[in-house]
């Protein structure tokens, strides 16, 4: 059979003969549209998986009219259904179903080979929004070309996997007389919740294979490095890169020339960036000269700098960074993302082997679950006394800015109420200083609510004040969210009972090992009880850590500002199902899934601890409970539904009937084997 022959030679002279009818500049494929994008194209594996060398058919760079530019790729094909190859959900199928790159479809179809060129840019350009054109055909039997257009727009909002547009079938929608009205539709395209949670939980299992693969990199080939200076490396190559639009330009790996010159050094580039970076973010100058003083110290040492065959260390390191997680922060990080960077990282630290230091990162659900029971809106201000990552504190933010948003309907208010909550309404404390760099970088991906996150012991250092800029003022605190490390005394009750008598008013919602409040803690709870009541005492699933610690916790939910009486009724929950399935695998593709209406079981938890039994749907009275407790005990914080042992007239007509049937079946068979003797 005579092989097909490609038409991809007219399909291009077709497609470019209008470009150049509508006067539009446009670049062929070895032609240079500008350095960044050319270099992010070179930068980005192929797509033979190889290393760089991508080459669009035609692009072009076009702006609308409030002077934003967008980068338009396009990539020719020409064979019949060649098209795009979408996946069971409709999406454009770069991914294989073990969430690696595709490259049979990237390599075979025009719209797949576009989109995955538009990622390149999203890994490694300012660039946000770029536009993905396909376009392919065929002769028919009369010799005549048929061809179709596939138009996909890519963007950090939808995750860079590429939403179709529209159907066209020419390119004039890129004219400038059309352009605008084009760009506006494409600003109209939504994901839904359900298309964002799963491209959320895709991208969780892409970066968690990204981490595993740059630690073990680093680790295997990149001699000389502490845990400490890997976690400040990742710190300092991605504040370098992140850029502030207009006023710092994110520092690119060419820029980076493994010099020996005195203050030319890579490690002094980077220094530069990250200062000129800080600056623009108006940090107190105290929280900016500690930033740099702790990641100048790793940056600077001779080791990382020398230069062995024409490459220092750090540019080695650096490009590894930028290689593998440039992609995550640049197309805008949620709490799940960076859950998921911290929790790695943290791991690197080497603290399995220190039982002193047994902090477990917070699941992300279960931080905005804490936020929520604390009852966290746009005007709280929230502390957390051994913040880890920070990431009750983002968990806090995000409830707090959406909130904002859902009350501030003046752009300009709102930009100044989420400016306000970043500087001003969250505090953390972490003692140690790797955690805490860690914390830092995180709420300045979040955008940024760094400012009053402190180096400090918050037992023995902490009074109660802002940390920068206004130490004589005392922080407001009305929320307070933790998750204590369990070796503290009192399990980490001694955190609580500090925090909340440092507080006047407002909630307090914390996860801990659940023997703090059957014993373990007993006098921090009675001074606790002193001063705040005891709303709720929910019981979480056992495996809720799992791969990390298998202790039995509890969530404590309080009122502060209160003393607790006896007579106060606390509401006991069994949560130990909460719709979750997780399991421990290392190569399974998620390790959480939302098997029996996880989603709704954590909101009607929120609605019990707040309002009461008129909330129960799907849970019954089972697992929820409403008892006392005595302050003077400070043992009795888990107690559980009390099992009714008295029968009912209901039970009585049940047991008489199974007695009567057991009867009657005993008679039957006996009568059976009478007739049965005698019949012999």
């Amino acid at each position: 059979m005579a092989k097909i022959q490609s038409v991809e030679p007219n399909i291009a002279d077709l497609a470019n003969s209008w470009l150049k009818s509508y006067k539009l500049d446009y670049k062929l494929e070895q032609e240079s549209l500008n350095t960044e994008i050319d270099q992010a194209l070179n930068d980005y594996y192929s797509k033979n998986g190889g290393v760089g060398g991508n080459r669009p058919d035609a692009k072009l760079l076009l702006q609308d009219k409030k002077l934003v530019n967008y980068p338009i790729l396009i990539e020719y094909k020409g064979y019949k259904d060649k098209l795009v190859k979408l996946d069971s959900e409709g999406k454009v199928a770069n991914k294989t179903a073990k969430n690696q790159p595709d490259f049979k479809n990237i390599n075979s179809y025009a719209v797949n080979g576009a989109v995955h060129y538009a990622n390149a840019l999203l890994h490694y350009t300012s660039y946000t929004d770029i536009i993905a054109i396909g376009m392919t055909g065929f002769k028919d039997d009369s010799g005549n070309l048929e061809y179709e257009i596939g138009v996909y727009y890519v963007s950090k909002s939808n995750f860079g996997i590429g939403q179709k547009v529209d159907d066209y079938t020419d390119f004039s929608f890129l004219k400038k007389t059309n352009f605008d009205k084009f760009i506006d539709k494409v600003k109209k395209l939504r994901l839904t919740q359900d298309e964002i949670e799963r491209l959320k939980e895709q991208r969780e299992q892409e970066i968690n294979t990204s981490l595993v693969k740059l630690n073990n990199d680093i680790y295997q080939n990149e001699k000389g490095l502490s845990e400490r200076d890997r976690v400040y490396l990742v710190a300092a190559s991605i504040i370098a890169t992140l850029g502030v639009p207009g006023k710092v330009a994110a520092l690119e790996k060419q820029e980076l020339k493994s010099s020996t010159e005195e203050e030319n050094r890579d490690g002094d580039i980077i220094l530069r960036k990250i200062k000129a970076f800080l600056n623009e973010k108006n940090l107190p100058q105290e929280k900016r000269e500690l930033i740099v003083r702790t990641l100048q110290n790793t940056l600077t040492t001779d080791n990382i700098n020398k230069v062995e065959n024409g490459e220092s260390q750090l540019k080695r390191v650096f490009t590894k960074i930028v290689d593998d997680l440039g992609i995550y922060y640049k197309i805008g990080l949620t709490t799940d993302f960076t859950g998921k960077l911290f929790n790695e990282m943290y791991s690197w630290l080497g603290f399995s082997q220190d039982k002193l230091n047994d902090v477990v990162l917070t699941p992300a659900y279960i931080a905005t679950l804490l936020a929520r029971l604390a009852r966290v809106n746009m005007d709280s201000y929230v502390w957390d006394f051994a913040t880890g990552s920070a990431g009750l504190l983002v968990a806090s933010m995000n409830e707090m800015l959406n909130d904002a948003k859902d009350k501030i309907k003046s752009p300009d208010k709102f930009a100044i109420k989420s400016a306000e909550i970043k500087a001003n309404q969250l505090l953390g404390l972490e003692i140690l200083s790797e955690v805490y760099m860690l914390a830092i970088l995180n709420m300045i991906l979040m955008g940024d609510g760094s400012s009053n996150i402190l180096n400090k012991d918050s037992l023995k250092e902490f009074n109660g004040h802002y940390g920068f800029g206004k130490t004589d003022e005392k922080f407001p605190a009305d929320a307070f969210v933790l998750n204590p490390p369990y070796s503290a005394p009192g399990n980490g009750m001694i955190f609580v009972e500090k925090a909340l008598s440092m507080m006047s008013k407002g909630y307090a919602a914390i996860i801990i090992q659940n023997s703090a409040g059957s014993g373990k803690a007993t006098e921090y709870n009675k001074k606790i009880l002193k001063h705040s009541t005891l709303l709720a005492s929910v019981k979480m699933p056992i495996d809720l850590f799992i791969g990390k610690s298998s202790v039995q916790t509890n969530v404590y939910v309080f009122r502060v500002g209160e003393a607790h009486q006896k007579d106060d009724t606390v509401k006991f929950i069994d949560f130990s199902v909460d719709g979750y399935t997780r399991t421990n695998r290392k190569k399974a593709s998620c390790n959480l899934r939302d098997t029996d209406h996880a989603k709704e079981r954590y909101a009607e938890l929120v609605d019990l601890v707040r309002f009461g039994k008129s909330k129960l749907n799907i849970f019954t009275e089972k697992e929820y409970y409403e008892g006392k407790i005595d302050p003077e005990n400070g043992a009795d914080w888990n107690q559980t539904a009390p099992i009714d042992t008295k029968p009912t007239l209901e039970d009585f007509k049940k047991t008489v009937s199974d007695y009567l049937a057991w009867e009657v079946s005993n008679l039957l068979k006996n009568q059976s084997l009478e007739d049965d003797r005698l019949g012999k």
